[in-house]
């Protein structure tokens, strides 16, 4: 008997990751190039911006592109359909309409509207009919919550769930938020904080960052530690005497504690101290 003939296996489907259609939507248009500013991707022609790429902008929880947006489409789209569209920051106040990515909005009509922010900017002889991209096919995979906010990944929140109990014995300290990254607080005063650095989302991939746990140390000290390379000195805290440790390959809880404990005591007012020691 004959054996049976294998029947062709199926071509496997390529994943199209929502921040691959974002690029073929906005460099589909002549002449459009991207650049990074402050590590968020922009799309511009001839040197003007007419998209910025933002995830999670300062814990903001969204997947957006920001659209240099016609005079007068942004009270429009942001007031009749807040589902998707909104304010965005820094730019608002000139006209920007933030658009939500993930949130169901179709991407023709997400196409139609850079390419009308494209219009604004190009020049005559670039512009282009509003339906010029032609339908576009969506994005297969949207992005997971632990992508959008990298303190959602399961380490993260195993991380932060042990620090909340380590300093359950301090004082007056409550938790907080600042940029999106969690931050604990001695009465008004931050004494330590998570974040991930270099966690923006690249168009070219999706980056979850390093962890790191920072805390004040004082000045001299900032010296001596970074000595060891998992320390370095943070940017906008560090001339405070501010000191970031790496934790996201190795996690020493007895090191955590001695820089929160050293932190805290800097920051907390007499009472506090006196209650922490009397106890």
């Amino acid at each position: 008997m004959a054996a049976k003939s294998k029947s062709p296996s199926k071509p496997k489907k390529t994943a199209r990751p929502l921040e691959q259609v974002v690029r073929e939507v906005c460099l589909g248009l002549p002449e459009a190039e991207e650049k990074l500013s402050h590590g968020t991707p922009d799309f511009h022609v001839r040197g003007k911006t007419f998209a910025t790429y933002a995830v999670n902008h300062h814990g903001d929880g969204r997947v957006a592109l920001w659209l240099n947006a016609p005079d007068g489409a942004q009270q429009l789209y942001s007031e009749r359909d807040p589902s998707y569209y909104f304010v965005p920051p820094y730019v608002g106040p000139r006209g920007w309409l933030g658009v939500e990515l993930n949130q169901g909005l179709g991407w023709d009509r997400i196409a139609q509207q850079v390419v009308a922010a494209y219009n604004k900017v190009a020049p005559k002889s670039l512009r282009q009919d509003p339906d010029v991209l032609g339908k576009v096919k969506p994005p297969s995979r949207l992005p997971t919550a632990a992508e959008i906010d990298p303190m959602q990944g399961r380490r993260e929140k195993s991380v932060l769930a042990k620090f909340r109990k380590l300093i359950a014995k301090y004082p007056e300290t409550k938790p907080d938020t600042q940029f999106g990254q969690p931050i604990w607080r001695a009465g008004k005063k931050t004494f330590a904080n998570f974040y991930h650095h270099g966690s923006e989302q690249h168009l070219s991939k999706t980056s979850r960052g390093r962890l790191y746990f920072s805390a004040w140390v004082g000045v001299e000290q900032q010296a001596m530690l970074t000595f060891d390379k998992r320390y370095h000195i943070p940017a906008y805290t560090g001339h405070n005497g501010w000191i970031a440790l790496d934790i996201e390959d190795e996690l020493n809880w007895s090191e955590i504690e001695s820089l929160t404990d050293q932190s805290y005591r800097h920051f907390a007012l007499k009472r506090m101290l006196k209650a922490l020691d009397d106890s």
